[in-house]
This record gives structure tokens, sequence and C-alpha cells, in this order.
């Protein structure tokens, strides 16, 4: 299956030259990728290759001792809770859902940021606030549709399949109507079909009517991964070890070694910039 259509929208994120140390273990060395407007890139690798590091760098959980980020060509230090007022959201690696709250209350929680009515209007319940939440439950409830689980907005999350949970985590992504969105192994914990129809969201993601956003997966399934991609990125011991479309990757002899442990010959990467 091709990768979707390209759209020129989205978040222009790179990472240059990214190094991260935890004392003396080396997490990510050396690390360049780009996430262009309109791509899926995937970044995958073995179990202990950097993937969870790097993700955290991306958002601002950890800090790299070397190297630089941008953000559409400008210099981009991520801090977790302005993510989102920069077009940015990410998903976790479990659901991360409020069980104290219905399905449809989560979502919203997603879109606080968004809400155009000030903190005072919200606590008097002026009309200003009144008409804001109804814009924003009427959005959360069209996501909900869209992904399927519209018939749930009701109920408390932890009364559901846990597939339908990764699908409420997903809406409560996207009602930020993020330019960039970050999915962290959002296949985990998921059965074959529920993994195929995962990578059939995720391919109309950049190219969703209104809303198209850059997607980066750090994922470990790789049927989800090839399936959806344009390029991807592959780490091993902190390091990129090749990069480039699906086909690319899939053929590299290094990557047969990460995973497999093949003896192969070494060839030059060309992979970052």
């Amino acid at each position: 299956m091709s990768p979707p259509p390209v759209p020129e929208d989205g978040i222009d994120l790179a990472l240059h030259h990214v190094g991260v140390r935890f004392g003396g273990l080396v997490a990510l060395d050396d690390v360049s990728l780009r996430v262009p407007p309109g791509r899926i890139v995937g970044v995958i690798g073995p179990n202990g290759s950097g993937k969870t590091t790097l993700f955290n760098v991306v958002c601002g959980f950890v800090a790299p001792a070397g190297g630089a980020l941008t953000l559409d060509g400008r210099p981009f230090r991520p801090r977790p809770h302005r993510l989102t007022h920069l077009g940015i959201a990410r998903t976790l690696q479990g659901v991360g859902l409020f069980p104290g709250l219905t399905v449809l209350e989560n979502v919203l929680a997603g879109a606080s940021h968004a809400a155009r009515a000030g903190f005072a209007s919200a606590l008097f319940g002026l009309p200003r606030s009144d008409r804001d939440e109804r814009r924003l439950r009427g959005q959360a409830l069209d996501l909900l549709a869209e992904l399927g689980v519209g018939q749930h907005a009701a109920a408390a999350p932890l009364t559901l399949p846990y597939a339908v949970r990764k699908r409420v985590a997903l809406a409560r992504a996207l009602i930020a109507r993020p330019r960039l969105l970050l999915l962290d192994e959002p296949a985990g914990g998921l059965g074959a079909d529920d993994v195929a129809e995962l990578g059939e969201l995720v391919r109309t993601l950049p190219g969703r009517a209104g809303d198209p956003c850059s997607v980066m997966l750090v994922e470990h399934h790789m049927d989800l991964v090839m399936s959806v991609c344009h390029e991807i990125v592959v780490l091993d011991f902190g390091r990129v070890i090749a990069a480039g479309t699906p086909d690319q990757v899939r053929d590299d002899p290094r990557v047969t070694e990460a995973y497999l442990g093949a003896d192969v010959p070494a060839q030059p990467t060309g992979a970052g910039s």
C-alpha cells in the first residue's frame, strides 16, 4: 500500500545533530531528521535504540546535550506546556484518559487552550463562555463520530475496549487542531485488525479537510509504519543507521542487522544532515 498524497501544509520540524546523555550513557548520538509539512515520518528501532528519548526531546521532557531543533526554520526549544500553542499535539504510549470524565469530557479537555473565552467568562458563566462551550462540544462530537466512536460520547473510558480508548485519545489530540501530531506507540496493545484500522486513520491525517497536519510516528509495529509513512528513520544504539522511503528501509541490510542480529557488511548511512 502506497503512502497518502502529500499536501503542502503542516509544521516543518527538524532535529540537527542532537545528542543526549544520561550520565555515562549515550542515549542519542548525532541524530538528525526532518518532518516536512504534510508528511508522515516514522521513527523505528529495536528496544533501547533511543526512540523514546527522541520523542521526549521533541516534547521538551528531555533537553539535548548537543545539537539543535528548529520549527519552521526557526530555533525551537520545546516546552511541554507550550506545545499546543505552537500547533503541536501528542498522544501517550498508553491512552492517558481521565477515568472520572466521560469520553466527551476527555476530548474537551484537549481543547482547553483553544477556547476563545477568557477565564472570567468561563468562571461566571457569561454568554461568551456558553457560546465557546457549545462550539467545542460540537467539534468534539464531530471528531468522535469521524473516528467511529461517537456512540460512546457519554461513556466512562474504563468501560470501553482498549482500542476504542485509543481512538478517544486520538480525538483528544486532534481537537487541538494541530499542525504537527506526535504519535507515541499508537498501536501498542492493539490486535492485528485494530492496527490495520488505525493505519487507515493515520493515513488520512495529512489530508484532513480544514485541519491537515504533519505526523511523527514512533512505533515498533513494522506493518503499520511501512503502510502509512512517507519516510522512515531507523535508530540503533542512539544513532541513525538508515533513513528513506519504506521500500528503501525495508531493503537496507543495516536494518536487518539491527533487528535480527544478522551479520551484514557495514555501509555508509547517508542519513541526516
